[in-house]
């Protein structure tokens, strides 16, 4: 009787498409999942015993700069547009107040030196809470 040996072959699973199928729905997860981090605090406020509502009307200044340069200062045109002219109405609007929130409207076609002007006696003023208005249109 003659034995014969053969080799037994074992079995192989490929796992090269697993792998890949599962690299796929990692990226896909990722991409679509949005981090945003939400952040809340929950307090509970007091209650007053005054049912009077004051309203405070927040003070505010606005510098308004036309096409032609022309200053405007609380709806107020300046005579010329000179840093020392707009220092001196900043100055009256404030009253000696720098905390006043200021903001800069300007036209879209206004010089971009007219507006670093501004920003500058504003700065030098001692004003800290500063804007540029803007208007969001879409983009064609």
């Amino acid at each position: 009787m003659k034995l014969s040996l053969r080799a037994r072959t074992q079995p192989e699973v490929n796992l090269t498409s697993l792998i890949d199928v599962v690299l796929l729905l990692l990226i896909f997860f990722m991409v679509s999942t949005s981090f945003v981090k939400q952040s809340q605090i929950a307090i509970r406020l007091p209650q007053a015993e005054s049912t009077a509502i004051v309203e405070e009307v927040p003070q505010r200044i606005d510098i308004m700069i036309t096409e032609t340069g022309t200053f405007l200062v609380n709806g107020r045109e300046l005579i010329n547009n000179r840093p020392e002219t707009i220092r001196n109405a900043l100055q009256k609007v404030a009253g000696g107040n720098n905390d006043l929130p200021l903001t800069i409207s300007a036209d879209a076609n206004a010089k971009h030196q007219h507006v670093v002007t501004a920003m500058d006696v504003a700065g030098r003023l001692g004003f800290t809470k500063i804007s540029i208005a803007t208007v969001n249109d879409p983009v064609e």
